[in-house]
């Protein structure tokens, strides 16, 4: 997801799309452990996803 289009959601749809993105986090990483995991490029692609939810939040918290 972009962060242009990340900026377009209110804060609320951001809080829920953060959540989403850490159970998605969390069931990659417990696929990883038990060696299940198809895409482990999954795993970054979603990290960066939560830290450009988090950086957005930051930015409408401080306007």
């Amino acid at each position: 997801m972009k962060a242009s289009e990340l900026r377009e959601l209110s804060v609320a749809e951001l809080e829920v799309k953060l959540g989403e993105l850490k159970q998605e986090l969390f069931n990659l990483r417990f696929q990883h452990a038990v060696n299940q995991l198809e895409n482990p490029m999954r795993m970054k692609a979603v990290k960066r996803d939560i830290a450009r939810v988090k950086t957005v939040l930051r930015a409408s918290e401080n306007a």
